[in-house]
C-alpha cells in the first residue's frame, strides 16, 4: 500500500464535470481505464484505484488523472484504508465507481481466506462504499457500480456464499454480480433522504484484460468471443452516463444497460434478500 499521490483534486479542465472529484477502482486497464479517461475529458479530478505501483502511475499519467491510490481490494483492510486514505487526503468525492471485478477458473482465496470472486467483486464494493459514505452524503454524490448480465443467473448462496462446496467459476460470478444490485438497490433506500444515489449497470461483453488471470475454459470463451465483443470505450459508456449525464441526477436504485433503465432479474428486485445481503456483507467487516 501507499498514500495518494499528493495532486491536487481540482481539475483545470474546463467541462460539464469540472469541479467534480471522481474515484474509479479498477481503473488501470479495460473500462475502467476507458471510464476514468472520458470522465477527465469532461473536466473531473478522477482518482484511480490500482494494484500495480508502475502501471498504475503510468496510466494516471497517460490520462491526466488527479491522483492515483495503490490497493488490493480483495483485502478487506485494503480496501477500507485506500478508501480512509483517499478522505483523509483528498476531502472530496462526488461520484464513486465501483469498477474493480474479476472471474476464476478455479476457486481461489485472498491472502485473509476468502474466496476471491465475494471478496473482489461483492465485498470490495460494500466495503470502499461504506468508508466513502461521508463524503458522498455531503456532495449528494452518486454512486456507480458495475454488475453484469451474468446476475440473471446468479443466485446468493447464503449458508456458503464462498462456494467452499460446488465451486464453478460462472455461477460464483453471477453470485458476485446479482449481489452488486442487491447492494445498490438497498444502498439507493438506506440513502433515499441523503440526496445521494446509487445505481447499477450492465456493460456489454467487452473485450478487455478481463478474464486474462484465467488460462481454461473461460479464457477459451473470451477469446472465442472477442471478435463480436465490444472495445474498452464501448463497454465504459454506460459507467461514463451514470456518472456525468444530468439525466439520472436524482435517480437510484436501478439497473441500467446501454445507457437506459432496464428492469434486471427477478433475484434482484427482492428487497428482503437486498437487507439480508447487507447483514451479511456487514458481517464481514
Amino acid at each position: 500500500m501507499t498514500t495518494p499521490t499528493p495532486t491536487s483534486s481540482l481539475s483545470t479542465t474546463s467541462g460539464p464535470m469540472s469541479g467534480k472529484t471522481v474515484l474509479v477502482t479498477g481503473a488501470t486497464g479495460g473500462i475502467g481505464k476507458a471510464t476514468a479517461a472520458a470522465l477527465i475529458q469532461q473536466g473531473a479530478a478522477v482518482w484511480l484505484v490500482g494494484r500495480n505501483p508502475e502501471k498504475t502511475e503510468r496510466v494516471q499519467t497517460e490520462i491526466g488523472a488527479a491522483g492515483h491510490l495503490i490497493a488490493d481490494l480483495s483485502l478487506r483492510g485494503e480496501a477500507a484504508g485506500m478508501a480512509r486514505r483517499f478522505a483523509e487526503q483528498v476531502g472530496q468525492l462526488d461520484v464513486l465507481v465501483n469498477n474493480a471485478g474479476a472471474i476464476y477458473d478455479s476457486r481461489q482465496e485472498s491472502k485473509e481466506g476468502i474466496e476471491m470472486t465475494w471478496a473482489l467483486n461483492h465485498l470490495a464494493y460494500f466495503i470502499v462504499t461504506q468508508e466513502l459514505l461521508p463524503l458522498l452524503r455531503v456532495s449528494a454524490g452518486r454512486v456507480v457500480s458495475v454488475s453484469s448480465a451474468a446476475h440473471a443467473f446468479g443466485k446468493i448462496r447464503w449458508q456458503d456464499p464462498e462456494f467452499k462446496t460446488g465451486y464453478n467459476a460462472w455461477t460464483a460470478y453471477g453470485q458476485s454480480k446479482l449481489a452488486n444490485i442487491l447492494f445498490s438497490r438497498e444502498l439507493a433506500y438506506r440513502e433515499r433522504e441523503t440526496g445521494l444515489t446509487a445505481n447499477a449497470l450492465h456493460p456489454g461483453m467487452v473485450a478487455s484484460g478481463f478474464n486474462q488471470n484465467n488460462s481454461g475454459l473461460t479464457a477459451r470463451l473470451s477469446a472465442l468471443a472477442a471478435p463480436i465483443s465490444l472495445s474498452d470505450a464501448q463497454g465504459a459508456q454506460t459507467s461514463i452516463y451514470l456518472a456525468s449525464s444530468p439525466d439520472v441526477a436524482g435517480k437510484s436504485g436501478l439497473y441500467f444497460d446501454k445507457s437506459h433503465a432496464v428492469q434486471p432479474a427477478a433475484q434482484a428486485l427482492d428487497d428482503a434478500a437486498g437487507k439480508r445481503l447487507w447483514a451479511l456483507s456487514e458481517s464481514y467487516l
